[in-house]
């Protein structure tokens, strides 16, 4: 495991065949992450029971987890710039690893969800860095290929979650599903020499910047999970998360490099690829909560049944993900996203808007669609997203890639909360639907809009 020279790494990748292991590594660790928010949902009726915690609470074990990550990304990217992305990722894999231990062991509900939330921690780290070490590891020309590998990966570990989380119920109790993680975390923890090493740049880090932006996300995410039930507060904690934004932007008005990064979002190419991904990521939490409503609700379907007929979308996505990858190198990667949000939106609204139909054949063209649109538009705005920024900002460009993802899926569940308080239970879903194809309408028509920054490598 030998260190690669930072001018070797700044050339372009990784020699073979460590560059293989590499990428293994952090693909490894995706799935890691990816499938530890997915079971979790799965095992909170388990959880509630175990430790005597009235169900209402235990919302905390996922909520914790996903406000940990949000307020992890940026900061964890600029830590990854100034330290190296090797050391801060490894780092995260360490705590990741440390508190799934913590998770299994937890005797209270306050435990789980205090090593929850340091697990959210680890995971932002790794979410962060995960595509500034892919990108020192690959050459150029393959990196478009690797994100569709990304994307390919993402859609099989999240699709699998549930049925993962089943299977380790069904023969044991639900801190084993926490504890899986930690030989998984020591392999990855052993084999992280293969990550090339990149010195970090020297720069200082404002402890004033890192409460603003903990008390932004915390607010923002409080007032998100309340405003449909409590619309004053809930708004008040939204504008108190927005002051804490303006001043986080005053406090680095002079930074070159801010943790948020102002210096990317003033190119053209990156500012649209992250506003596209709030928007599509807002239509797909959008479906993802309103399907199943409409399969049990709508079309009388048992769980069950409900369940098969969700497969479609991530096994679609898995298909068009790697494809649109290796597009991605031939084809202006504004096109691709273009014609990626317009499957996106036409599959959700012939699913929303197709008369009932108990077999549900429409709805299955419609999720396929939408499945293969989500993975034409996902892979080639990432790269656009992560190839615009500076090697250098690579940190700071894949944690506003997370960033952009968790925001989108956020205002997602505000848009279905209130959709659900609003509206019959019979006609919300397909407003939801609408709604979620009107987002990848406009996240379609902006990527559209940066046809004119691309060139074609």
């Amino acid at each position: 495991m030998s260190v690669t020279s930072p001018a070797n790494l700044a050339h372009d990748g990784l020699t073979s065949p460590r560059r293989y292991l590499a990428v293994a590594v952090l693909l490894t660790t995706l799935v890691l992450v990816v499938l530890d928010g997915a079971i979790a949902n799965v095992a909170l009726p388990s959880i509630a029971a175990s430790l005597g915690a009235d169900a209402s609470d235990t919302v905390w074990v996922v909520s914790s987890y996903q406000l940990a990550v949000l307020v992890a990304l940026l900061p964890c990217g600029a830590l990854g710039e100034i330290h190296g992305p090797r050391r801060v990722f490894l780092i995260g894999v360490a705590l990741f690893t440390v508190a799934s231990a913590a998770c299994a062991l937890a005797g209270n509900l306050p435990v789980l969800v205090a090593s929850r939330f340091a697990q959210g921690l680890g995971a932002g780290a790794i979410m962060a860095l995960g595509m500034m070490n892919l990108r020192f590891a690959v050459p150029h020309r393959l990196f478009g290929t690797i994100i569709g590998l990304n994307a390919m990966i993402i859609a099989i570990s999240s699709a699998a979650g549930p049925g993962v989380a089943g299977a380790i119920l069904s023969v044991a109790d639900w801190p084993w599903l926490f504890a899986v993680n930690v030989p998984l975390g020591l392999i990855v923890l052993l084999c992280g020499g293969f990550l090339g090493h990149l010195p970090g740049v020297k720069r200082h880090l404002n402890a004033a910047v890192l409460v603003a932006n903990t008390l932004m996300f915390i607010l923002f995410f409080s007032g998100a999970d309340r405003i449909a039930s409590e619309p004053i507060s809930g708004s008040i904690l939204i504008v108190g998360s927005i002051l804490c934004l303006r001043v986080l932007l005053r406090l680095e008005r002079k930074n070159e490099t801010p943790i948020v990064p102002t210096d990317l979002l003033a190119r053209p190419a990156f500012r649209l690829a992250i506003i596209a991904s709030v928007s599509c990521f807002t239509g797909q939490m959008l479906s993802y909560v309103a399907l199943p409503f409409y399969l049990q609700h709508t079309l009388h379907m048992s769980p069950v049944l409900a369940g098969l007929y969700m497969v479609p979308w991530p096994a679609a996505t898995m298909v068009a993900a790697p494809i649109s990858g290796w597009l991605a190198n031939r084809v202006k990667t504004a096109w691709l996203c273009a014609s990626g949000g317009g499957l996106l939106a036409a599959g959700l609204l012939v699913a929303g808007l197709s008369p009932s139909d108990p077999r549900g054949i429409a709805f299955l063209a419609g999720t396929v669609l939408a499945g293969i649109g989500f993975g034409l538009f996902q892979t080639p705005n990432n790269r656009t997203l992560l190839l615009s920024a500076p090697k250098a900002r690579s940190g700071a460009a894949g944690a506003m890639q997370g960033t952009a993802r968790l925001l989108g899926q956020t205002f997602g569940g505000i848009s279905m909360s209130i959709i659900f308080q609003t509206m019959p239970l019979s006609s919300a879903p397909n407003i939801a639907l609408v709604l979620a194809g009107i987002c990848a309408i406009v996240s379609g028509l902006v990527s559209l809009s940066r046809v004119r920054f691309e060139v074609v490598e």
